[in-house]
């Protein structure tokens, strides 16, 4: 098998350098020598590569074509040329260059035509004064008028408010940078593209930058509160490179620590296996994240398990968020507009895990025309389509994706038991967007996850995801709006075994939860912002279903009794800022939670939950509540900025979780289970401090580095030799640990230019302690022994090399200290056999792991006239094909019975593959 790959890859690579010859000398005759047959938009953007220099069309249409040397020694002379033959003329005006016809004069027109006009406002729309006036700036060369000029503010700073979206799809844009010219003052635009901002009266101005997008720089006449909409173009680099530094910016001036962002079009360009662009691959290149090995499901955040991640997809909880054991995740990036990841600082809004929060958000769809996208992989195949349902009011979007990937376990030996088995998954996204009127807007999402696979004919497994959301948007007034969302979320699994036609069965297990909240944002003031609200969460848990497989089965039925909960929190933040360089952040969440009936459960006498220490029985009532638990929790965090390019940061947290996962492996497995917290189970707590250094360098890199120290209680390991499924006294199989995580993060970035990607470096460690409140020892003799995920060091580099506009390279290169691992230290003969004595828990390690990635990446064409654009990916996974080791494992073997060791590895070889993906 081994051969067969490295043919494979020498041939793949003999086809890489062919391709990479001919399309980058295509590439480069197209784009920078010769272009026949320009439309008026493509002019813009040839004139902006070559000028530097924006043109406008003033009076005319965009139907005609002309032919364009980029090379020509005096290029606008050559435009001038050739824009005559047209009948149009080339006129210069302040750095701005204007097409009109040529029996006209620039003053027949006005600059004007540049904004939409003002729509009429509604009668009850009054109070809000001209705040809900809608126009869209995307000029540099006018002045915008802000409120009303025969009604002049009183204060010195009113509140500029507005959306900041796609021009060519009138899609919102998250995460867009505005900054007040000869300020410290800035805001970001949310997940809806709304930012509001304080600026001062008179003439000023302010800019928006976003990585991959066209800074703008807006002139401002400030007369009182208004509103602006900004229409954002992408970004066309030309060859020699242009330096933005939206995210720098952000990064030093915002008061948050451990927040990750990472956009789409930088997860489409990570190497991953098969070529799938992957939003929790991506995350797992960021420094402080890890996982226990290749392609496991779940992640890691700064020494916490994986339980203890609050993953969101549009405010839904997404219990198991990945595909075939973990090989991929369960977003199609096809609808993913942005990724957010709170290591520290997490906002007072957020609750429920104890370690970070995941949030990913889906785009509302194309506001102009119908679009969409396919794609097929060597394991995938998508599909997805968005567009206008009523142009400028409702939109929608919807994907679908699927995989065909039966064929990996035919690779498989013949002697592994697998090679007939077989694994599919599918998943469905669906979104709508309304906007009822200029102050509410209402969203629609839908999300099913499923996933088969079977080892053999008679064992099959099973799980889905299956979420429903609604959010209604309100802005209140020019300094208030809420968000208000709710809806339902289920995660299931079900396996079967029917291998003994006796004892074949059939397991189930579920989780509901129902969910509201409540979120208010309230600008103060310049200097204060106020965000403040409520959530509530109803769970419904079933533990475990045990029924009979076919007619011959005589396994006797066995259902346990439902767990219901109810979790509600109220809190309250204000980001203050102090000074022009001191900023800091103050939250308060109080969360309120209880087991309720009915239900039945032991009393035990002191701290064992062993049987013998039991006490009584008691019967809880239909929604009485057996045990309440309340958690007050600390969200602070404060900047000072050294210089405009440097700052410090510190902060601290405190979070309280009230569901465990329990399971027995090291990575996240389908028949993993969820316990609520009740009168024997109490909620996990922890607190985390942490402090940064962030610097702008040469406004090209990002370099910051973090530290910080976790501390945790009341997380649930497992006994040796414990039964954890359909277990309903789980309390007696577990036992309660400390734990503690410290670290240090290092992380330089680039984020644009030929040369652009991330390297990170982390140190830290994470260990746990059994608590003495558990009772008698069961492991380690309460000393702190390495929890299953603790890799002590970690290397992630992540390049991306553009040739030209349609051709790039990729590498991604994973290095980290092997996982913790208990082996048998000794051996003794008993009943005929050996039998094996074990280390302390987690005492060794498996070898380090290394692996090297790379793709090719062809862009899709810029030929504005072609009805669809393709995108091709080639590339290959563990390019050196390092054996990395998974697990080892032991077997007795022989008719002595020996015991021999073994180690698991994953992917042993190269991979390589190809991904063809169109857009419509």
């Amino acid at each position: 098998m081994q051969t067969i790959y490295k043919t494979l890859l020498t041939n793949l690579i003999l086809v890489l350098l062919l391709c990479f010859t001919n399309i980058a000398y295509g590439q480069n005759q197209s784009r920078r020598v010769f272009y026949k047959g320009a439309t008026g938009n493509e002019i813009t953007i040839l004139t902006k590569d070559v000028l530097n220099k924006e043109i406008f069309f003033i009076g005319i249409n965009h139907s005609f074509f002309i032919d364009i040397d980029c090379t020509a020694d005096n290029f606008l002379e050559h435009l001038t040329q050739q824009l005559e033959r047209e009948k149009l003329a080339l006129i210069d005006l302040n750095g701005a260059l204007f097409v009109v016809d040529s029996k006209s004069k620039l003053s027949d027109f006005s600059l004007d035509i540049f904004a939409q006009k003002s729509s009429e406002k509604k009668e009850e729309d009054a109070l809000v004064d001209v705040i809900y006036e809608t126009r869209a700036a995307t000029s540099q060369s006018r002045i915008y008028t802000i409120g009303d000029i025969n009604n002049p503010a009183t204060t010195s700073n009113v509140v500029l408010s507005g959306y900041v979206k796609h021009y060519s799809t009138g899609e919102p844009l998250a995460g867009v940078t505005v900054i007040v010219e000869n300020r410290s003052t800035y805001a970001t635009t949310d997940i809806y593209g709304f930012f509001r901002i304080m600026v001062p009266v008179g003439e000023g101005a302010i800019q928006l930058k976003s990585q991959g997008l066209e800074d703008l720089r807006l002139m401002l006449e400030v007369y009182n509160q208004g509103k602006l909409d900004v229409l954002m173009k992408e970004q066309v680099y030309s060859l020699r490179e242009i330096v933005l530094s939206a995210e720098g910016t952000r990064q030093t001036r915002s008061t948050q620590l451990g927040l990750e962002r990472v956009r789409i079009n930088r997860i489409r360009h990570i190497p991953s296996a098969f070529g799938e662009a992957d939003v929790l691959k991506a995350i797992m290149t960021l420094p402080g994240v890890k996982s226990v090995g290749e392609i496991s499901g779940g992640f890691n955040v700064r020494g916490g398990a994986t339980d203890q991640n609050l993953v969101l997809f549009n405010e839904s909880t997404i219990y198991n968020p990945t595909h075939l054991f973990g090989l991929f995740s369960s977003f199609n990036p096809d609808v993913v507009s942005e990724v957010e990841l709170y290591k520290s600082s997490i906002p007072a809004k957020y609750g429920g895990r104890i370690s970070s929060v995941l949030e990913v958000s889906s785009r509302n769809g194309n506001n102009n025309k119908i679009t969409g996208s396919a794609g097929v992989g060597p394991l995938t195949s998508k599909f997805h389509i968005e567009g206008p349902i009523k142009k400028d009011k409702t939109n929608f979007i919807t994907a679908f994706r699927t995989t065909y990937s039966d064929w990996i376990l035919g690779l498989l030996p013949e002697d592994s038991g697998y090679r007939d088995g077989k694994a599919s998954f599918n998943d469905l996204s669906m979104g709508i967007s309304h906007k009822i009127d200029n102050r509410n807007s209402l969203f629609l999402y839908g999300y099913y996850s499923g996933d088969k696979f079977s080892f053999s004919s008679d064992t099959t497994f099973s799980y889905q995801n299956i979420n429903l959301s609604a959010k209604w948007r309100r802005i209140v007034n020019d300094k208030h709006n809420l968000l208000i969302s709710g809806g339902y979320d289920r995660y299931s699994y079900s396996n079967f075994d029917q291998s003994n036609g006796i004892n074949a069965y059939q397991l189930d297990f579920n989780i509901n939860q129902f969910y509201g909240k409540a979120n208010f944002n309230w600008l103060i003031s310049d200097n204060h912002t106020l965000s403040y609200g409520a959530n509530a969460v109803v769970y419904s848990i079933l533990p475990g279903k045990y029924t009979p497989k076919g007619e011959n089965s005589i396994v006797v039925p066995k259902t346990l009794e439902t767990e219901q909960a109810i979790e509600a929190a109220i809190f309250i933040s204000d980001s203050w800022r102090i000074n022009d360089r001191l900023s800091a952040e103050l939250g308060l969440r109080y969360t309120l939670y209880s087991a309720i009936g009915p239900a039945n459960y032991y009393k035990y006498f002191g701290k064992d939950f062993a049987p013998e220490y039991i006490t009584d029985t008691i019967s809880a009532k239909s929604m009485e509540i057996i045990k309440p638990y309340h958690s007050p929790e600390i969200r602070l965090s404060m900047r000072y900025m050294i210089t405009n390019d440097l700052s410090i940061k510190a902060g601290f947290n405190s979070m309280a979780q009230n569901i465990h996962m329990i399971s027995n492996t090291s990575a996240v497995s389908p028949t993993d289970t969820w316990k609520l917290s009740d009168a024997n189970i109490t909620p996990q707590k922890g607190w985390q401090a942490a402090a940064g250094l962030y610097q702008n360098l040469l406004d090209r890199f990002e370099i910051s580095i973090e530290g910080y120290y976790k501390h945790l209680s009341n997380y649930l390991d497992y006994k040796s030799g414990a039964s954890l499924i359909m277990n309903e006294n789980i309390e007696q199989d577990v036992f309660r640990t400390k734990g503690k995580a410290y670290g240090v993060e290092f992380m330089v970035k680039k984020s644009i230019g030929r040369l652009n990607g991330w390297m990170a470096y982390t140190y830290s460690r994470s260990l746990l302690r059994e608590s003495e409140s558990s009772g008698s020892s069961n492991t380690s003799n309460r000393k702190w022994y390495p929890a299953a995920y603790d890799k002590p060091n970690d290397f992630k580099l992540i390049a991306n090399y553009k040739f030209t506009q349609r051709f790039s390279i990729s590498m991604n290169i994973d290095y980290s200290t092997g996982r913790p691992i208990t082996i048998p230290v000794g051996k003794f003969n008993y009943g005929g056999g050996e039998r094996l004595i074990y280390s302390q828990r987690n005492s060794y390690r498996i070898p380090d792991y290394f692996r090297m990635d790379f793709a090719i990446n062809i862009e899709p064409s810029h030929n504005l006239k072609l009805l669809t654009h393709s995108t091709i990916t080639i590339g290959v996974y563990n390019l050196t094909g390092r054996d990395n080791v998974f697990s080892i494992y032991y077997k007795t073997e022989g008719i002595h019975q020996q015991v021999k060791g073994y180690k698991l590895s994953i992917f042993g070889t190269q991979i390589p593959y190809i991904n063809y993906n169109i857009k419509f």
